[in-house]
Order: structure tokens, then C-alpha cells, then sequence
């Protein structure tokens, strides 16, 4: 299928990323089915997206007058099969393999052959994905950044089995939804975490070992490196457990000990430490 021919897009998982992905289709005029396993995360990624609405209409982005037509294109659904009429496919389920497998299983078995499926994992091997449905070719990579309606990157992966048709649809239409398309070949942790993320786990050596603070190591980043977050910081808002999780995958992925871990990372993990999103990491959010 080319990019003139999508008009209604699903995508699957509801949850920070997926509500940013379903914002983004909807504001760039396409319809859009929202899918989650429940009503509640449903309920909760349709309210994001409304607030996420609001900040652009208060910025300049978005005329007011233009809010209902946007939200009126997004349709919630926990039935799957409600994405067996779409054009285009991102699933934006857990970073987890297993419950990437079941999802992207379930969906191709709805979807017409020609419809290609993007994933929006942020380290797994897309050509460990493709390969889990029946339509390896039309599989590709879709890496949003978060927040998704504000940040312009996307990264677009191509899996061993992606057709040159597939990936030139999905920078095309990346393009259309006002985003940067940037290629990259598929790999553990593609480029954004395979660079980012040893860097947020020697920020948590840095602190582990006493050699500074959260604070002093993300203030040498943001003054020294003019970066605009500190990677402790960025990491508490990504989510220590996400952070881990990736380490894992580079760890086990490219086989190199420098990919391991920190403990302190682990162990804040094991505390229930995940950052914003339960009110405490390296910083308290409370």
C-alpha cells in the first residue's frame, strides 16, 4: 500500500506512547482506532490526549475551533477486531516481548494482507518482530520519541525482511504527520537508545559510586554538554524499569559487558523507584 492510500490508521496500546502516536495521526487528519485491552486505559489515553490538546492550544499550535474535529477522528476499542478496516498499523504495547508477541499475532491474523504493521519498541529486534507475523515484507520500525507531539524524530527501522515499498511508505507518511524521518537498520537498541542509554547507566554509576549526586551529574550534563535535561533526570522521566529493560536488551543483544545494568539502577527498580510515574526515582516527584 502507498501513503496516498492510508486513511485510517490503528494503533495498538493506549498507554504514554500510544495516546502520543494516536494525537499526532488525528491532527494530521487521519482516522484513527485506539486499542487497548481495557476501557480504563482507554479512558486514561483519551483524557491525555485531551490535556495534550489543550497545552497546543494554548502554545498556538492547534485553533481551538479545530479540538472537536481532531478528537472526533479518534475511536477507542478493546475488541480487536475494530482494526480489521485500517490502513496502517503501530503497535505501542509494553517494552516485554511476550506481550509484543501475543498482540502482533493477534492483529495480523485481522488485518487485510497489504496493511503494514509498525512497532514503536524502543530496543527489541524488529526482525525478531517481523518475524512473528505472516507478513514479514510489510514489517517495519516506527520509533517515536517522547513526548510524541512535541518531539520531531522518528526513528524508521528496517527490519532483515522490510521491502524498499514498506520503508518508503512509513518515511513518507512520517513526513506527513509533520515528524523528521531519520533511517536506520535494525540493531539493539537502534540509534536513540544505543547511544542514550549507556549514558544514563555511567550517570547511575557516577552517583552509585559517589563520585557526585543526581543533581551534579545533571548539572554537569545540562551546563558542561548544553544538554537540555540531565540524563538522570530524562531517566526518571523515561522510567528506571524502561531503562533497565533496555540495558538488558543491548546486554544480551550485542554480548558486550559494557551494556550490563547498574545495580543502583536495579535496585531502585526493585524498590518500586521507577521515577515521575510512581513519584520517585533519583528525584522525588511528591
Amino acid at each position: 500500500m502507498n501513503v496516498e492510500g492510508i486513511k485510517t490508521v490503528a494503533v495498538l496500546g493506549a498507554g504514554t506512547m500510544g495516546n502520543g502516536i494516536a494525537h499526532v495521526f488525528a491532527k494530521a487528519g487521519y482516522k484513527v482506532i485506539l486499542r487497548d485491552v481495557e476501557q480504563r486505559f482507554l479512558d486514561r489515553g483519551m483524557e491525555a490526549i485531551g490535556k495534550n490538546l489543550d497545552r497546543e492550544i494554548k502554545k498556538g499550535k492547534l485553533a481551538e475551533s479545530d479540538r472537536p474535529a481532531v478528537l472526533a477522528r479518534l475511536k477507542p476499542a478493546t475488541d480487536m477486531t475494530a482494526i480489521a478496516a485500517t490502513d496502517f498499523v503501530v503497535e505501542a504495547v509494553p517494552e516485554k516481548i511476550e506481550i509484543k508477541r501475543a498482540v502482533l499475532t493477534e492483529a495480523d491474523r485481522f488485518l487485510r494482507p497489504e496493511v503494514i504493521i509498525a512497532s514503536n519498541t524502543s530496543s527489541i529486534s524488529m526482525t525478531t518482530l517481523a518475524a512473528l507475523t505472516t507478513r514479514p515484507d510489510r514489517f517495519v520500525g516506527m520509533h517515536f520519541m517522547n513526548p510524541v507531539p512535541v518531539m520531531v524524530l522518528v526513528e524508521v527501522i528496517r527490519a532483515l525482511q522490510t521491502s524498499d515499498t514498506t520503508f518508503a511508505t512509513t518515511m513518507e507518511l512520517a513526513k506527513k504527520l509533520g515528524k523528521t524521518p531519520v533511517a536506520v537498520n535494525d540493531s539493539p537498541g537502534f540509534v536513540s537508545n544505543r547511544v542514550l542509554m549507556p549514558l544514563i547507566n555511567e550517570a547511575a554509576y557516577c552517583v552509585m559510586e559517589g563520585v557526585a549526586t543526581a543533581e551534579a551529574v545533571d548539572a554537569v550534563m545540562k551546563l558542561g554538554m548544553n544538554h537540555p535535561m540531565g540524563p538522570l533526570e530524562l531517566a526518571d522521566f523515561i522510567g528506571l524499569d524502561v531503562c533497565v529493560d533496555v540495558m538488558h536488551v543491548l546486554h544480551e543483544g550485542l554480548g558486550d559487558p559494557k551494556y550490563r545494568a547498574c545495580p543502583l539502577l536495579k535496585k531502585y527498580v526493585a524498590a518500586g523507584w521507577l521515577g515521575r510515574k510512581s513519584s520517585r526515582g533519583f528525584y522525588s516527584y511528591a
